[in-house]
């Protein structure tokens, strides 16, 4: 099995809207995951093969030469590429960041019109997990039978959702699609407010619920375990 490449993530349907401005001779570089992030100093927490996607905001603040460091800093720590979306904060790439993207041969890919980064790192997660999706069974749909046949589904969703699925249905509906919306988007809180039509402040409030019931929603591990709960709970039966 191997990672895609950033050539075949752009060639995934939620991606049908990306246009490669620089790094073409990167095409062929593997894409490890997709992080959505506004911060511009957003490297020193990758480990490198990542896809970067933003909305520029921060960008649209930034000075030229912050701009220009941002971009280095992306390929000096291995990033895969960067997406914008050119709708909010930025209507164009500024031109010091591409001639810097150019120069260092960094994929530059942007959006000109509204993107669901929920969708746009769905798409691209499950590429990246599913590598031999024509050739062999996921590995999420493995995980999740050996699961149920060990008899494990029912022990396992009590530790990683128990508080959440003890609730209410509405409550617990709304808390669990939430979550899942979260998880899709990296924890984005506006770009989650997008996808569930509902304010910031209604992310934050539900988030800060989220946290009093399950504690620790920030490691990797923990993620990971709150994605397989919930594609588990999803199973018929």
């Amino acid at each position: 099995m191997s990672l895609p490449t950033l050539r075949q993530i752009l060639e995934l349907p939620a991606f049908a809207g990306a246009e490669l401005l620089s790094g073409q001779a990167k095409l062929d570089s593997y894409i490890t995951w997709v992080h959505v992030a506004e911060v511009l100093d957003v490297a020193r927490l990758l480990s490198g093969g990542e896809l970067v996607l933003c909305t520029g905001l921060e960008l649209a603040r930034a000075t030229p030469e912050a701009r220009v460091a941002y971009v280095r800093s992306l390929a000096e720590a291995g990033v895969g590429g960067l997406g914008l979306e050119l709708v909010q904060g930025l209507r164009e790439v500024p031109a010091e960041m591409l001639q810097t993207a150019r120069m260092l041969q960094f994929p530059i890919l942007v959006f000109r019109s509204e993107v669901r980064f929920a969708d746009l790192t769905r798409a691209a997660h499950e590429r990246i997990l599913r590598p031999g999706a024509d050739r062999e069974e996921p590995l999420l749909e493995s995980l999740l039978e050996a699961l149920v046949e060990t008899g494990r589904d029912k022990s396992f969703l009590q530790r990683q959702l128990g508080t959440v699925l003890s609730l209410p249905s509405r409550p617990r509906s709304t808390l669990l699609a939430t979550l899942e919306a979260l998880l899709a988007s990296q924890f984005n809180i506006a770009e989650t407010a997008r996808k569930l039509g509902v304010r910031r402040q209604s992310i934050y409030y539900r988030l800060e619920q989220l946290k009093g019931m399950l504690g620790d929603l920030d490691s990797p591990e923990r993620r990971l375990g709150l994605w397989v709960a919930l594609e588990l709970l999803k199973r018929p039966g």
